[in-house]
């Protein structure tokens, strides 16, 4: 069955998350305020889903302005150089799970491009909210190594943790709204 409704990002219910090893013994969490997203699908159950996402850089929020606005500098994000980043999906797979898929795509961070493959989780369709919408649900998970960007800063601790981990946690719940 064909799905010709067109779908758009329900920001209300969407968050682009990451967390981050701190001080090898916590963890910091965060998300970026500002995005944009164009999804494709023409199948009802989205075994088709595509995907671009556009986030500005300069929209972190991690809880701490100073923290903040150490990630926009250029020892991370370099915001003002490096305003987006950017995903786009090239393919999804399916697993042996039901609605269990492996989004693979390219991410682009500081200008720099690196395949990359989320799990992706469809957790279903409500066909009509209190409301009369109609909204389907998703995960997205997995994780990149910042290095691989060029977010490189660090400080090794005495205890001999480093003050930031490489690997950035990424945990992406999103919601669809279908318009006619």
């Amino acid at each position: 069955m064909q799905n010709s409704a067109k779908w758009v990002i329900d920001p209300s219910h969407t968050k682009i998350g990451f967390s981050v090893r701190h001080f090898g013994i916590s963890e910091t969490d965060g998300f970026f305020r500002n995005y944009t997203a164009t999804v494709h699908s023409e199948k009802e159950n989205f075994s088709d889903l595509s995907v671009q996402v556009t986030v500005q850089t300069d929209s972190i929020d991690t809880n701490d302005a100073q923290r903040d606005a150490h990630l926009k500098a250029d020892d991370f994000f370099n915001a003002e150089e490096f305003p987006e980043m950017i995903f786009e999906s090239t393919k999804l797979e399916a697993t042996a799970t039901a609605n269990e898929y492996k989004l693979h795509g390219n991410l682009t961070i500081r200008d720099v491009t690196k395949s990359v493959v989320f799990d992706l989780e469809y957790a279903g369709t409500v066909p009509q909210d209190p409301f009369g919408n109609t909204k389907a649900g998703f995960f997205i998970s997995g994780s990149i190594n910042r290095q691989d960007f060029g977010l490189s800063f660090n400080v090794l601790l005495g205890t001999g943790n480093l003050a930031v981990s490489d690997k950035v946690k990424i945990n992406i719940p999103f919601q669809l709204l279908k318009v006619q």
